[in-house]
């Protein structure tokens, strides 16, 4: 089995991470580092990935759904000493990892694993899923610059892909918007509209594909059911040409639902 692979199926990390960590000098085979991508792990070898042993699960997957509060962030750990998202999480046993990430002062919807090809599949350029945000700018932003957005974006030197944008609310001095993109660049809605001139001021991500928050409140979690992770599997395989909206109303600070309250208590 290819190295990054074996440490994906360990539930370390994603495939694009273990390449990282492989990279990086932090894995072992029988003592000795490696740093080639294309490695094959043999039967007998054993793993190391930072100094711990790894091999894979015989135990089915874990998909966990977490409704991601503002002020935390998409790690294990944070130099900074703060809040992680694993923090919320009080009775899972499994080691999982993040399908993606969302920002610190980014909520909503966040999909934890321990499958490691399933992370790859989400998140690799080619399968491309749309996700749902609710974006909060200031000022009042205008169907011109909509279709900007709808069209492309130059960001870090590079235009986004076409996104699916409608203009649901205009205040005084904000407008609320709904966006949903298929790519995933880093910090990729806040640059699209800072790019116009327009700093978002709140952003709540409500959907992945289909798979929505429901009532699921902020700061709790619950298990995915197997079709709705094998419905997002379908999607990844083949992107559909346009996209559905979800039907759902998400407002900044909703609470309402269930599922399982977080470790801490935060809200």
């Amino acid at each position: 089995m290819r190295l990054n692979k074996y440490i994906a199926a360990a539930g370390v990390c994603s495939r694009r991470k273990a390449d990282e960590l492989i990279n990086g000098g932090k894995v072992k085979i029988n003592g000795l580092e490696v740093t080639e991508f294309g490695t094959q792990v043999n039967e007998g070898d054993v793993v190391e990935v930072e100094g711990r042993t790894v091999r894979p699960s015989s135990k089915p997957p874990v998909y966990i759904m977490l409704n991601k509060p503002v002020g935390f962030i998409t790690s294990a750990n944070d130099d900074a000493g703060r809040p992680t998202v694993f923090d919320l999480l009080e009775d899972i046993d499994e080691r999982l990892f993040p399908v993606g990430r969302l920002d610190y002062n980014t909520s909503g919807l966040l999909i934890l694993t321990n499958d490691g090809d399933f992370s790859n599949l989400m998140m690799h350029p080619k399968n491309k899923v749309y996700k749902t945000y609710k974006v909060r700018v200031k000022g009042i932003l205008s169907h011109y610059k909509a279709n900007i957005l709808r069209s492309g974006v130059i960001i870090d030197g590079v235009k986004t892909a076409p996104a699916l944008v409608e203009i649901e609310k205009q205040g005084s001095n904000s407008t609320v918007l709904e966006i949903k993109i298929r790519e995933g660049r880093n910090r990729q809605i806040r640059k699209m509209c800072e790019a116009l001139g327009h700093p978002v001021m709140e952003l709540h991500r409500s959907a992945i594909g289909d798979l929505t928050l429901g009532h699921l409140k902020v700061g709790h979690y619950k298990k995915i059911n197997p079709s709705d992770i094998q419905a997002l599997i379908n999607k990844a395989s083949k992107p559909e040409k346009g996209a559905k909206n979800s039907g759902e109303t998400v407002r900044f600070g909703n609470t309402g639902g269930n599922g399982r309250k977080n470790a801490k208590g935060r809200r």
